[in-house]
């Protein structure tokens, strides 16, 4: 099933790179490394090639970190290190194979004798309850003779190295994830119904992850003598509530695909994994514990975006929006981009507002139940490895007869030449409207696969808003008046103000973000800001926004560095002006997206591709990391990619690395 393969591989955060740079690979941590295998054997022969290792590689990696001082550490060591009973060792690593293949018995078990080196081995219930014949494995059939045999497993538990996990009963495959039939997780996926047109609730999906983890849990118990404690989860997808399950069903470690560090803050229920691919040599899995023991993963390598208006993609006719999708996603794979920001809500009448929302939900029209589909095409069908889902923050135009809908931001009358942000908006002070955007926002995370979330530019208070009654009153308890003008009559009392409203913005969205978590653990946060911001530190009374407070509580902020938009008058030196303030603050590059525009509004024209790849290239050449570009015009073919991929391409994906 090439889903499998390729969610697989994107998931582990594949990299294979050199270099030079910041981030060193003699930086050594004692944080744990935890790494998968799957088959080790030649590719040939492998059921899934990409995954295979050669049993020489496999030989050499092992000599590989225990030349280098790696300690080989069993799970009753990494529970031991937990209770703060016993320490680990330095540098320890805990190898695991998943899926039990035959070769972990006839190639692994040897070698981890030979190095007495403990080990945890995953195996699927459904696929070990035969004893012979065929079994399904994704979407064929296998002989089961490819798996191992109850009586290996039992001499490999038998010599004390080997430590039984839980992949599962029947989780490894794909289910029907939404309308248009893809087939996605079964773990984390509530399964779609097409002849019903229906999703499956959260009840019925919760019982079928717990009887299923208790039927794996039981069987294992039976054939082998002992419980599960560990739970590596299928393609790395998991979710806070099944989470839960597994450690209710006494599996406390859990396996994952997700980067970064194991460090003792890390859940032991969340435990995060490399996974080892066929041409992975001891160099890059050198690069790939550099990396996750530095927590860089993402930073440190270039982002190059495509930033994308579903609404472009929807059409009233189902098969258009495929002929639609099948064109962005050519669009894709030409322009080279690895990270897509992806709209997740309808704004048809362009006033930045969301009308409907392209995901079931219980507040706002769904357009169409269309970002799950998108989201999984472009993540199983292109290079990306990244995907975002783009949300206003506040700008979503409930229905009327909704009666939170009047819980609006009021915006006072404001002298003729100052800003105006025009978006409509619930007020962030009404715990009601938060309510419903919290809502909004749970929805989505239940209904789609995505990497992380982008705020919409409308995560902004002038300094006339919010008049609402909502407002006013917060601002009385914050000790001001509750009056706008008296407010900004007095330098003391706007600083404060001001203050108070950036906080109320970014604590909102760190909630918004915990609400998605539950179902994307793995969640990474970006938000857009205004150049201003950036270019006048003055500015953030007029935005309640701030570049400094933005690189403290976001992965990523994504500075609107758009020139025509702000009327430049030098649009190369706006540009230059705006790095060269990034470039001042303590981690900017690595944190700063460059925002760049494709298209003039005021004169409704596309920019000269020559002169956005100009852009981007004095970008790159003056240092900066993360570029992307709004809108991506696929009807058209604009940007030009003859001209932009030589672009993106000349900046490598790889991350800053050193050699020190």
């Amino acid at each position: 099933m090439r889903w499998i393969r390729l969610l697989s591989l994107f998931l582990a955060g594949i990299l294979l790179v050199c270099g030079v740079g910041r981030v060193s690979l003699a930086a050594a941590s004692d944080s744990l490394v935890v790494i998968v295998y799957h088959e080790i054997t030649d590719p040939g022969t492998a059921q899934i090639p990409d995954l295979a290792v050669t049993p020489s590689n496999f030989v050499r990696q092992m000599d590989w970190l225990r030349l280098n001082g790696y300690h080989f550490v069993s799970v009753d060591q990494v529970l031991a290190a937990r209770a703060n009973r016993k320490r680990l060792p330095s540098k320890p690593v805990l190898l695991s194979f998943d899926d039990g293949y035959r070769s972990v018995y006839t190639e692994v078990f040897p070698v981890l004798k030979s190095l007495k080196a403990p080990a945890v081995v995953a195996l699927v219930g459904s696929w070990m309850e035969p004893q012979n014949g065929l079994i399904q494995f994704g979407d064929k059939k296998v002989p089961r003779s490819e798996f191992m045999s109850w009586e290996q497993v039992r001499e490999m538990v038998k010599s004390g190295l080997v430590e039984v996990a839980s992949h599962t009963h029947d989780l490894h495959k794909g289910i029907t994830g939404n309308p248009q039939g893809n087939q996605q997780p079964a773990a984390s996926t509530r399964e779609y119904s097409i002849s019903q047109h229906h999703y499956e609730d959260e009840f019925p999906y919760q019982k079928r992850i717990e009887q299923d983890l208790h039927h794996n849990s039981q069987l294992l118990a039976q054939e082998l003598g002992r419980k599960p404690r560990v739970i590596a989860w299928p393609y790395g997808r998991y979710n806070s509530l099944v989470s839960k399950i597994a450690t209710d069903l006494e599996m406390p470690v859990g396996l994952t695909l997700d980067d970064g560090a194991n460090r003792e803050d890390a859940p032991l229920s969340r435990l995060r994994r490399i996974m080892m691919t066929q041409d992975m040599a001891p160099g890059d899995l050198a690069v790939e514990i550099a990396l996750r023991q530095a927590d860089t993963q993402d930073n440190a390598r270039a982002a190059k975006i495509m930033h994308v208006d579903l609404d472009n993609i929807y059409d009233p006719e189902k098969a258009q929006i495929e002929r639609n999708l099948t064109q962005l996603l050519e669009r894709i794979r030409t322009m080279g981009v690895n990270t897509v920001y992806l709209q997740a809500y309808a704004d048809p009448d362009g006033n930045g507002a969301a009308d409907a929302v392209y995901f079931p939900n219980r507040h706002l029209p769904m357009r169409a139940d269309l970002f799950n589909h998108v989201a999984w095409e472009i993540r199983t069908r292109t290079q990306v490895r990244r995907l975002y889902a783009w949300m206003p923050m506040l700008a979503f135009e409930l229905p009327k007869n909704n009666p939170v809908a009047a819980h609006r931001v009021i915006t006072q009358r404001a002298e003729s030449h100052h800003l105006v942000m025009g978006y409509p908006r619930l007020s962030p002070f009404s715990p009601k409207a938060v309510s419903v955007i919290r809502e909004i926002y749970a929805d989505l995370s239940r209904r789609a696969t995505f990497d992380g979330l982008l705020f919409h530019d409308d995560a902004t208070l002038s300094d006339y808003e919010d008049a609402s009654r909502f407002g006013l009153s917060t601002y009385q308890k914050w000790g001001l008046p509750s009056n706008l003008a008296a407010i900004r009559r007095r330098d003391d009392f706007l600083g404060r103000w001001t203050n108070f409203k950036i906080n109320t913005l970014d604590n909102l969205a760190k909630d918004l973000a915990a609400v998605v978590r539950i179902n994307q653990p793995q969640l990474r946060t970006a938000r857009n800001l205004y150049a201003q911001v950036a270019l006048n530190p003055k500015s953030e009374v007029w935005y309640s926004q701030s570049l400094d407070r933005s690189l403290q509580n976001y992965d990523f902020t994504a500075i609107m560095a758009m020139p025509y938009l702000e009327k430049a008058q030098d649009p190369h030196g706006f540009l230059k002006d705006i790095f060269e303030k990034v470039r001042e603050k303590p981690g900017g590059l690595n944190k700063v997206v460059f925002e760049l525009q494709s298209t003039d509004w005021r004169t409704h024209k596309d920019i000269d591709s020559k002169e956005l790849a100009q852009s981007i290239a004095d970008l790159y050449s003056w240092g900066a990391r993360h570029i992307a570009y709004y809108p991506e015009n696929p009807h058209r073919g604009q940007p030009d990619s003859r001209l932009i991929r030589p672009v993106f391409d000349s900046k490598s994906s790889a991350p800053l690395l050193s050699s020190r």
